[in-house]
């Protein structure tokens, strides 16, 4: 795969995008016997995201990393029970970092520092008001 990047790379720099690595790889899914693609819910496909998203994290965490968490606009197409799942979840990491459109989104568990982005500015906002 070095030799093959080495080969690339040039093109990469010119075209401004990476052309190989493991994240241009497919990812076949199943839901029990189906392939998810063509089987799975909109709500099961989520699930399958973040489960991947949390899976990933886990990973490097074992491997002796730190990792950053980051989850953009992640709790909006979740139920209140799933969103106060995945908030627990969030307490297991050193830094999370999560983007929402709607403020209402969060679940009111995650108690941390909160910034607003306005045309042109960002003010902080700090948990207790």
């Amino acid at each position: 795969m070095q030799e093959r990047a080495i080969e690339v790379a040039k093109q990469e720099l010119d075209r401004g995008v990476s052309l190989i690595g493991p994240h241009r790889d497919d990812l076949h899914l199943q839901l029990g016997d189906f392939p998810a693609k063509s089987y799975a819910s909109h709500g099961e496909s989520w699930s399958m995201a973040i489960a991947l998203r949390i899976g990933s994290y886990t990973l490097l965490k074992s491997e002796g990393s730190d990792p950053v968490l980051i989850l953009d606009d992640i709790f909006a197409e979740l139920d209140t029970a799933r969103r106060k799942q995945l908030a627990a979840v969030t307490t297991l990491a050193e830094q999370t970092i999560i983007t929402t459109a709607v403020e209402s989104d969060l679940p009111p568990e995650l108690l941390s520092a909160k910034f607003y982005v306005s045309p042109g500015v960002v003010s902080k906002e700090t948990s207790n008001g």
